[in-house]
């Protein structure tokens, strides 16, 4: 890690407004500030979209994947702007190239990894794959907004 620390889920919270059940990382294993980060996602059979997504067949909504994607994004961008800037809440504004390329179920682990492309003035550029046992289930090209919070 270069120059952060990993987060568990008491850091993540301090980052991040989303709470459960619509909090998608578990675990920050490396960020480095205006690079990159690796994020996990525990799936277990508690989530409640399974309840409908689908009865006897549980598969992780692909949206979710993505917004497991932008969480970590955001706790990217928190670690990468200047502490005075951070008054700010991230709005996912657009998703472009996406491509789901297997299901995702109860009992794996999704490692998140989300690179910053660049950042102007208030937006921000990232790229996102999420993998499976080192295999990807997902990619895309995530657009965030900051805003005020209130």
């Amino acid at each position: 890690m270069t120059d952060a620390k990993p987060l568990d889920i008491d850091g993540i919270l301090a980052r991040l407004p989303h709470r459960y059940p619509f909090l998608m990382v578990d675990r920050v294993l490396d960020v480095v500030p205006g690079k990159s980060i690796v994020a996990v996602k525990n799936v277990s059979y508690g989530e409640a979209f399974f309840q409908g997504h689908f009865p006897g067949h549980a598969v992780v909504p692909g949206v979710l994947i993505i917004e497991a994607l932008a969480q970590a994004g955001g706790v990217l961008a928190y670690e990468s702007a200047p502490a005075e800037e951070r008054m700010w809440i991230l709005y996912l504004v657009g998703i472009e190239e996406t491509r789901f390329k297997q299901t995702v179920r109860p009992g794996d682990q999704l490692v998140l990894r989300v690179e910053l492309v660049k950042r102007r003035r208030n937006l921000w550029r990232f790229t996102g794959v999420a993998e499976v046992d080192g295999k990807p289930v997902a990619e895309t090209q995530i657009l965030m907004a900051d805003g005020p919070k209130s």
